[in-house]
């Protein structure tokens, strides 16, 4: 794998990140500034996604913003290093997260703390390898509302038989890190009502989704970073019209109310985001738009690939 370095820094509206460094080619991993943390997005594959999953899309939304009934998405975790610890958030499917770990010289072994977005598979699958602890000094930080949906037995049985694989999946990871779960409730923004969760991190609520779905805020040197998980998965659309939701949103009316409030909340703060089914590079600026709704402007890569 061979690794390109840009040979200046990016211009900015925000200056809170930075790209430093493209580790693969493929478009695998990139890395960020965040103050004194490094960010890099670990990408298991840039793919496209399906019209039909959308929630309140008129015709004419569909025309304007899906006109050939696709839109690009992604399925992404990320790793910050800090200069205390090695953080993972979210663990993708785990098809190539250990691959991107290693592309950046981190093993397992070097992940200490794991913050959980949601239990979905596509974000707990490299938790377990050939069925065991893949990350064996790390405690996992999940919301205290996310953990009781997925391990309660009554949620289980509300659900078609045919669906109830993914508690399965989330009760064997519960099994396999037992004791290593750090549960806690989100707050809406980052301040008096959410404590932090460790030095320069804070979970922000956005539920609905799943119902304790959770983002996470990065604070370092002044500069900020929110990683949203799943707040959107169709950002063509769902960005100019954030009153469209997906049909796997356990809570699609919670899931829009969360959507518009923490993109409300990244535009007015001029926070930078980062997301799980955001396409390459997967991180950018929110903005409000004049024609209502909102805009993402990626950040731009300058690697010449």
């Amino acid at each position: 794998m061979k690794n390109l370095f840009l040979s200046a820094m990016l211009a900015l509206a925000v200056p809170a990140a930075k790209v430093v460094a493209q580790e693969q080619s493929e478009k695998n991993v990139i890395t960020f500034e965040v103050g004194d943390f490094l960010v890099s997005t670990l990408s298991e594959g840039q793919q496209r996604g399906n019209g039909d999953v959308l929630i309140g899309a008129t015709p004419d939304m569909r025309q304007k913003y899906l006109p050939k009934g696709t839109y690009p998405n992604a399925v992404n975790a990320f790793l910050v290093r800090t200069p205390d610890q090695t953080v993972l958030i979210d663990a993708g499917f785990g098809r190539k997260l250990f691959d991107n770990l290693q592309s950046l010289g981190v093993s397992v072994g070097q992940v200490n703390t794991i913050l959980l977005t949601h239990m979905h598979g596509d974000h707990i699958g490299g938790l377990l390898r050939d069925g065991k602890v893949a990350f064996p000094n790390a405690v996992l930080y999940i919301s205290q509302a996310e953990h009781d949906y997925w391990t309660s037995d009554s949620a289980m049985q509300a659900v078609p038989e045919n669906r109830r694989g993914g508690f399965q999946q989330v009760r064997r990871v519960v099994a396999a890190y037992k004791d290593k779960f750090r549960l806690f409730t989100p707050g809406e923004a980052a301040g008096t009502d959410t404590p932090e969760l460790f030095p320069g991190f804070w979970g922000i609520a956005a539920y609905g989704h799943t119902p304790g779905h959770t983002a996470y805020l990065l604070e370092s040197a002044s500069s900020r970073l929110l990683i949203w998980g799943d707040l959107t998965h169709a950002m063509s659309i769902q960005m100019p019209c954030p009153e469209v939701a997906v049909t796997y949103d356990v809570d699609y009316k919670a899931a829009i109310e969360s959507r518009r409030r923490l993109l409300e909340y990244a535009a007015k703060n001029k926070i930078p985001a980062g997301g799980m089914h955001i396409a390459y590079p997967s991180i950018g600026n929110v903005k409000a738009s004049s024609k209502g709704g909102y805009e993402f402007e990626e950040f731009c890569t300058c690697l010449g690939l």
